[in-house]
Parts: C-alpha cells; structure tokens; sequence
C-alpha cells in the first residue's frame, strides 16, 4: 500500500468580528501540548493568524481521516481556551486595516521583508497531500503525468470564494493570490530527475527565491520526505472531503507510477494551456466547463467522470473506490465547497459564513 500524508493550515479568527486573530504561537503551543496531539504535529505558518498541522505517515485513508479529525479537534480546543476559533477556510472572508504579524522567525521575517505586501495578503490556507515514491526519477515521472490534471484537482477543492468581505467572482481565490508568487502555479515537463534538479539549482542561483523552499509549484518533490508533494489544493471544510482528495491524488501517483512503467508516454500538454486551465478553473470551480488534460473544454461533469475512469483501478487496488466515488458524488450533489460558502453567506449573512468555516455547523 502507497503511504501518504497530509497538510492542512488553518486561519484563527476573533469570533465576534471574524477578523483574523494573531494567536498562531499561542494556539500552536497549547495544542502541541494537550491530550490530542503531540507538539511535533502542529505547526507555525507564515502569520501569526494562522497554524498547519500535519498527519503521521499512513497507509489507509481510515488512518488520514482519524489523524485529521484529532488534529482538528485538538487544534479547536486549544484555539477556544485563547478566545478564538479556527475557521478551515481557504481564503479569510474578512480582514483588518492593520496587517497580521509575521512569525517571527529567521526564514519568515526574511520573506516579510522582501515580499511585504504580498505576505501582508498571505491570510490564504492549503491542503498538502504527500505520496510517497521510491526514487525521485519515479518523482519526476508521476509530475510530468499528474500535472495535467491539477486545475481539476484545484477545481474539485475550490474554498475560497470571499475576501474582504465581498464575493471575488472566483470559487480559488487563494490560487490567484497563490499565484503572485515568482515560482508558482503548474510545474513545467521535465526531461528526468536531473533536468529537475538543475532547474531548482538554477533557480536559487538567480537569488529571485532564497531557497529551494520557495519553489511554490503546485506539484513538487519534496526536499525532507520521499515524496510527491500536491500543493494545489484549497484547505476542506470537512475532513472526510479531505479525506477524498487525499485519496484522489494518492490514486493519480499509483496511475502515473503504473503507466510509467509500462511506457505509456505522459500527455505533454503545452504549460501555457495548463495554466489557462488553472486560471479557469480557480474561476468557476465545478459551476461550468474545465479544461481537460488534452486542453479541450467540457462540462465539469465530463472531467470528473474521466478523472475517476482514470483513477478507478488504482482506487480498487487499495480498495478506496467505494468512499472516493461516494464523496465525489456527494460533492457533485452539494457544490464545493466555496458553493457552500456563498450559500452560508447569502442566507445567514456574516455570522452564518462565520459558523459553517469555523465548524459551528453540524456537517451535511
């Protein structure tokens, strides 16, 4: 079985204005010392309104599903003994005139001075799902097959719908703000492992970025874990969506893995036609057609059944098919969740956008 991991950051928000809150070091330390979690999982972010936590290695989605839920639970306890909430939301819906601090840390202090106004608008959160993969040549084998489906991946997570208190137009706000950054968006093709590696090293040589850290592609190999690492995704409203998404990249990796070794070529669509579907689909999200990995438009519908006619060996063989399919379908019937975002707003105003993204909500 294809071990993985996941990623989830959260924003920590003052409950009665929904204003982010600057609490991340504080949240952060009472979690990592609580019942619930140990201190290794939850982490800092970025800004002080915000802390990430992320699951051991797992082999079931049982396992992510149980991990996340911990985490979260143990995150929210500690969030509420310090007077605010945490809202899994994957843009904040309102914020201050007053920027959020940095943490201050080294590296985070060095990016708040040389990117100051684009870590002042950083309040944006992600799902990161880790698959693991024997060598990087195989890494870079799965990147060139899975990159052409990235804008649906995106598409399906989209949850960040509102920012500064009125409706972008876009169901991935957080991708266009995501985007702003100098190596962002869809990884290129590359030849091998090699080729990969000299792109990164000539890419801190430029000194643009100061790390190979900063390399904010939304599909990358990790540098601490043997891993492919997909960045795309907006954080869930719920775990069990998590939950899918993490079986669905999971699922992809094992394809990739399994047509790589068969010597089916990957399709090589051109990185400008990528990122068009990337744009296109932070867009709409699933409300309209997306750009299919041939780069030809269909009805979101459409995608998405290729998608899981794609994945659906690699599903039966760890013998996920039957949840995947069943949330996908559940997600197709409700909306994404930027769908539901807008609805909580539209029929509860503020306060009822605030409920459904910090949880008050008892899940549908």
């Amino acid at each position: 079985m294809m071990t993985l991991g996941v990623e989830e950051e959260y924003l920590l928000l003052d409950p009665a204005t929904g204003l982010p809150a600057p609490l991340g070091e504080e949240v952060r330390r009472a979690a990592g010392l609580g019942v619930f979690a140990e201190r290794d999982e939850v982490q800092d972010e970025l800004l002080l309104a915000q802390v990430e936590v992320a699951t051991a290695v797992c082999s079931t989605l049982e396992e992510v599903g149980g991990h996340l839920l911990r985490l979260r639970h143990a995150v929210a306890s500690a969030a509420e003994a310090y007077g605010c909430r945490v809202a899994a939301t994957g843009a904040a819906p309102l914020r201050g005139s007053v920027p959020v601090p940095v943490t201050p840390t080294p590296r985070y202090l060095r990016i708040g001075g040389e990117a100051r106004q684009l870590v002042d608008e950083q309040l944006i959160c992600g799902m990161h799902v880790h698959v693991a993969v024997p060598d990087p040549e195989t890494g870079v084998a799965v990147l060139n097959r899975i990159r052409v489906w990235l804008p649906t991946l995106m598409a399906l997570s989209a949850n960040s719908p509102l920012w500064d208190g009125r409706d972008t137009g876009f169901a991935s706000w957080r991708t266009i703000v995501f985007g702003r950054w100098p190596v962002s968006g869809p990884p290129p093709f590359f030849e091998d492992a090699a080729d990969y590696e000299r792109r990164l090293e000539a890419l801190v040589a430029s000194q643009v970025i100061a790390d190979r850290g900063q390399v904010y592609w939304q599909a990358r190999l990790s540098d601490r874990y043997p891993t492919v690492e997909v960045r795309c995704l907006d954080v869930q409203l719920r775990a069990d969506d998590a939950v899918m998404l993490a079986g669905i990249v999971r699922a992809l990796v094992a394809t990739a893995i399994a047509e790589a070794k068969d010597g089916i070529p990957p399709t090589a669509l051109v990185p400008e036609l990528v990122q068009a579907g990337n744009w296109h689909a932070a867009r709409h999200g699933l409300n309209g057609t997306l750009v299919d990995r041939y780069g030809h438009p269909h009805s979101s519908g459409d995608v998405l059944c290729a998608l899981l006619t794609h994945i659906t060996p690699a599903l039966e063989e760890s013998g996920d098919l039957r949840q995947v399919s069943g949330l996908i379908h559940r997600l197709l019937r409700e909306g994404t969740p930027a769908d539901r975002q807008r609805r909580a707003l539209a029929e509860g105003g503020v306060q009822g956008l605030l409920d459904l993204i910090t949880g008050v909500e008892e899940p549908g």
